[in-house]
């Protein structure tokens, strides 16, 4: 039988190709990144702090300004408030909907944490018990089903139309950039007071645009996962129009004060140098999970994406059908880690999830997945979902060892 180092000694050759674009694409967000810096004036001032109501806090008002100039947009919320991805998700559909309103999401049903918000999943604090409409319509084989939604705009006035882009705990592929901008022309030719919200988590740099350059009115995610760089603690985005972003703003803190308020707390200088490191810890996670793609599709199990396949976001699906690999394999990589090695991960309940899931994350940020994790749910057809890796060469130790771990079951 082969080792896991000599399988890895027949592949690496042929990921010089998909490593080559990854290089391409993170100088190309480096420069935008630094001229973001730039433009704005980031000086050693900005590192200081707020406390209490948070007045006047320069630090955290430019930070908000580098943000809306890499995304290209007139403004932006970026916020330690903010306690993961799904909160300013939640922040975002509260501000921007009111009881009557329809909200539709176009890429079928959300992630598990916002089923709860939404009122899939019956809740007495959910946008359902507020009078709040939401209707879904499904992708077809991975395409937005183009006929359904112009019908569905002819007959109905939607207020909200929600995307989410990375794939979730879910078999379909993420959304590339190219299909989200076809998809907003449409909306925006039927209905042009539609606001178009994206679930950008996980895809942030990971190519050269994003939504709001190509037509989103406002786009969403999370810290703690590709723009923070490994560095930032917590918290999370919100960037897009300006009167959108106002709306949001008093949603978080208060009608009235909006963005006048909250204390960055010390936490300017982590959220500016993660940022910065931003496009190269994207691009250490692409490599790995296209080195993990590479190395499980030759030992034989389904991937998703495949190894030269073009990237939407850090998330690299393996199909394992059967639980017993799913879990020995999240078990090789938390044994990889640099926090917790010595801890076995295994399946459970976790709120905001119908069935179990096994988790592995050795993180310094607690859910942290910009750092190298691998969690799924029990359930057919048994994909672990891995993601991150602060840099390339930890990835590769960690994915070598948990399939060494893997095959000698």
């Amino acid at each position: 039988m082969k080792t896991i180092d000599s399988i890895y000694n027949e592949i690496k050759e042929s990921l010089k190709e998909p490593f080559q674009k990854v290089e391409e694409i993170c100088e190309y967000n480096s420069e935008k990144v630094i001229r973001a810096f730039w433009e704005n004036n980031v000086s050693e001032n900005h590192f200081n702090t707020t406390t209490g109501y948070g007045y006047g806090d320069i630090g955290r008002d430019t930070i908000e300004k580098v943000f809306a100039s890499i995304f290209k947009a007139e403004d932006a919320l970026v916020r330690n408030q903010f306690i993961s991805g799904s909160h300013a998700l939640t922040v975002t559909l509260f501000a921007l909907l009111r009881p009557n309103d329809i909200l539709l999401s176009i890429t079928g049903t959300p992630y598990d944490t916002l089923h709860e918000v939404i009122g899939i999943k019956e809740n007495k604090s959910s946008l359902k018990s507020f009078g709040i409409k939401y209707d879904e319509i499904d992708l077809i084989n991975n395409e937005f089903d183009e006929e359904k939604i112009t019908n569905y705009l002819k007959e109905n006035q939607v207020k909200v139309i929600e995307i989410q882009r990375s794939k979730g705990y879910s078999t379909r592929k993420s959304i590339s950039i190219e299909k989200l901008e076809k998809i907003i022309k449409l909306i925006k030719k039927m209905s042009p007071n539609t606001i178009v919200m994206v679930d950008n988590c996980y895809c942030e740099l990971v190519n050269k645009k994003e939504p709001i350059e190509i037509g989103a009115d406002i786009c969403v995610g999370s810290l703690i996962k590709n723009l923070g760089g490994g560095m930032a603690p917590n918290g999370a985005y919100i960037v897009g129009k300006k009167d959108l972003i106002k709306l949001c703003a008093e949603r978080l803190t208060i009608p009235g004060e909006g963005k006048e308020v909250g204390p960055s707390l010390g936490i300017n200088k982590e959220f500016l140098k993660g940022l910065f490191f931003a496009p190269s810890v994207v691009k250490s996670s692409l490599k790995t999970a296209i080195l993990t793609s590479a190395m499980l599709e030759k030992i034989g199990y389904e991937v998703e994406p495949k190894a030269h396949e073009d990237r939407v976001d850090i998330v690299q699906n393996i199909i394992f059908h059967n639980k017993e690999d799913l879990i020995k394999y999240c078990e090789g990589i938390q044994m990889s880690s640099p926090i917790d090695s010595n801890v076995l991960p295994i399946p459970d309940d976790m709120p905001g999830y119908d069935d179990k899931v096994i988790m592995a994350a050795g993180a310094f940020t607690q859910g942290s997945s910009i750092e190298l994790s691998c969690d799924g749910p029990l359930r057919k057809p048994y994909i672990a979902y891995q993601q991150g890796s602060l840099t390339y060469e930890y990835g590769k130790i960690a994915v070598l060892k948990a399939l060494e771990h893997l095959t000698n079951k």
